[in-house]
């Protein structure tokens, strides 16, 4: 533990980044390992380049997509705690007995509606808070290749958007996915077991 303890002390604001992500001290430092090999040239933060070394986002159709939600606002390196903060989204919901929660909080990163926030801004590429047909279009395209014809890739595209798109605006709201997605398990489905 004495390890443990000491390595945890040397990141930087480390237990207000253990309160804002909820990742425990012993994650938190798996993570800071990890973030210090793949910062190879040892700048203190991390670039596109850095993060494309990570073999599951080299092998994801939205690992690009994914790789830019740690550069918000077009911004070109990340540090420790950016870096974090993504990767707490995809933390294991965990069972908290009664689930209430103070609401002078902030709703944890890992929450359903988080997970959901998160993965809607992977299909809303203009950030203008609708996923429109072109963009459904573009990562179906991501998703399947030329496993399907581009006629029936638009076919696929135009009906999840219609049947989704409940005020007839031709788009799909934040809250239109988030009810379209409402019997799946998000918190399952975007969870990586290691980010305990």
């Amino acid at each position: 533990m004495g390890s443990c303890s000491s390595h945890a002390a040397s990141i930087p604001d480390w237990d207000d980044i253990r309160r804002e992500t909820g990742f425990s001290q012993a994650s938190l430092v798996r993570l800071h390992h990890r973030f210090r090999a793949l910062d190879c040239n040892k700048k203190g933060y991390l670039c596109r380049m850095d993060l494309q070394q990570i073999g599951a986002l080299a092998v994801n159709p939205l690992g690009d997509r994914i790789i830019d939600s740690f550069f918000p606002d077009g911004s070109h390196s990340v540090d420790f705690r950016g870096f974090v903060r993504i990767l707490a989204h995809f933390r294991p919901v965990e069972d908290e007995g009664t689930g209430i929660r103070d609401p002078k909080e902030p709703e944890p990163l890992n929450s359903r509606m988080n997970k959901l926030r998160f993965a809607f801004q992977l299909y809303d590429l203009d950030r203008d808070g609708k996923i429109s047909r072109h963009e459904m279009l573009q990562v179906l395209r991501l998703m399947v290749g030329a496993q399907v014809t581009e006629e029936q890739l638009e076919s696929i595209a135009d009906r999840t958007v219609q049947e989704a798109d409940e005020d007839g605006d031709g788009a799909v709201s934040f809250l239109e996915f988030a009810k379209t997605l409402e019997k799946m398990n998000v918190e399952q489905k975007m969870s990586i077991r290691i980010l305990k």
